[in-house]
């Protein structure tokens, strides 16, 4: 992290609010898994639970993002860091009290999933109000970094609580990182320019129109949704292939271990690179996943597997702050929150579909027919991108991004686009008051 982001004091405090809610975060997934089991003995009914925290949130992104423009973003991310604090904290003390009913712990999860469809969409809005255009890289980076090492020492860090103290303990650790995150974000100050109040169909028709006017924008989603439906058919197949042909289930930890430390180094890298074209540059290291799935499938030894699922977490890891750091720099302010979530609501549509079709493809032609399919998709739908005019064009100078427009495009002797100006643009120096 650069001394003038660990100088700006909202960045500070955000940082280390968003870092603390991460660890709590990392923790509650085997807490979960553990209480509902204990409770029930059922898979099914963990998979009923995990249903009730991502349905809501499925929902309601487009909702939370036209909250997220129309109000303060310090307003938002304050008032959702709460609602998750007693969201957690009541199956938390429900589980501790001996009480550890199903319905009591899928409410709760559904209250905390709903929360973070009007969350999710808000971040962008507190970065951009906080970091200016230059730092803004860097500060996704950095965040992006934070979750990797929680996602590295996470499982670790549940797996001694739970064994110390009990589920229970898990999920008030998680609740005590969102009041915390609360009281910090309660001392950031950000602007805010009030938006004209109109009908909430006006707004998400405004939001979609400006994701469906971006070529760049709309055809990176459908190449991060396919991204996303492979990841399932792999998290669905994957564990049971490397138990039975590629050595067992410590296989399947070092490829876990393997995919994040590549998520890790990817978001260090995307903090130092500043590629001329971003959006092609994160969307062909996103393509890289298909190498793993293709690898899965074919049989390969187990040591290239996991070399190859670390290199494409590494895309996935230099993806999310370059493309963060695009948008927020592309996008007008006005309808930041709304664009970001229907960003959301697209690219993690597909991930329910893959959870379903990859054990019935499974069942119906073997474990490997679902993973070629997944290895192909993904990886023409990510390279694909390459040939959209917008991608290509996105460039970012000096701090600015932009799309630049076919008429200012020149070719230079290298064979490159060069161009004399750029459209459809919202600087950093723009987006200081929120």
């Amino acid at each position: 992290m650069s001394h003038r982001l660990l100088r700006n004091r909202a960045f500070r405090l955000l940082f280390l609010g968003k870092s603390l809610s991460l660890v709590g975060d990392a923790v509650v997934p085997a807490a979960l898994s553990l209480a509902v089991l204990r409770a029930t003995g059922s898979t099914s009914a963990l998979a009923i639970v995990l249903g009730c925290a991502m349905v809501p949130r499925l929902l309601l992104l487009p909702l939370g993002g036209v909250v997220g423009d129309r109000f303060n973003a310090r307003t938002v991310a304050l008032t959702t860091d709460l609602v998750r604090c007693a969201a957690q904290l009541y199956v938390g003390l429900q589980l501790l009290g001996g009480v550890s009913g199903l319905w009591q712990i899928a409410l709760a999860e559904a209250v905390g999933g709903a929360a973070s469809a009007f969350a999710m969409p808000t971040l962008p809005r507190l970065i951009t109000g906080s970091v200016t255009g230059d730092d803004r890289q860097a500060a996704n980076s950095a965040l992006g970094a934070v979750k990797s090492v929680t996602g590295l020492g996470g499982p670790a860090l549940a797996g001694a609580l739970i064994l110390i103290a009990g589920p229970g303990w898990a999920f008030v650790l998680d609740a005590a990182s969102f009041a915390v995150s609360a009281g910090l974000v309660a001392a950031i100050r950000i602007g805010h320019v009030p938006a004209e109040r109109r009908s909430l169909r006006v707004d998400l028709v405004e939001g979609w129109q400006e994701v469906r006017n971006r070529d760049w924008y709309w055809t990176s989603l459908v190449a991060h949704a396919a991204w996303n439906g492979a990841a399932a058919v792999l998290m669905t197949i994957g564990p049971a292939l490397a138990v039975r042909q590629l050595g067992g289930e410590r296989t399947w930890v070092a490829i876990l271990q393997a995919g994040a430390v590549g998520l890790l180094l990817g978001s260090l890298l995307a903090g130092r690179a500043r590629p001329r074209r971003p959006v092609l540059a994160a969307n062909l290291g996103l393509a890289t996943y298909a190498l793993p799935l293709a690898l899965f499938a074919a049989g390969t030894p187990a040591v290239t597997v996991i070399a190859a699922y670390g290199l494409a977490m590494a895309g996935l890891g230099f993806l999310n702050p370059v493309w963060e750091t695009s948008v927020q720099a592309a996008i007008p302010p006005g309808v930041l929150a709304r664009v970001t979530s229907y960003d959301w609501l697209l690219s993690l549509s597909a991930m329910p579909l893959g959870y379903v079709l990859a054990p019935l493809a499974a069942s119906a032609w073997g474990p490997q027919a679902p993973l070629w399919a997944a290895a192909i998709a993904v990886g023409l739908a990510c390279a694909g991108t390459a040939a959209v005019p917008g991608v290509r064009r996105f460039t970012v100078t000096d701090g600015a991004a932009g799309a630049l427009p076919p008429k200012t495009a020149t070719r230079g002797h290298d064979g490159d686009e060069h161009s004399t100006e750029q459209a459809d643009l919202s600087t950093g120096r723009d987006r200081v008051t929120r």
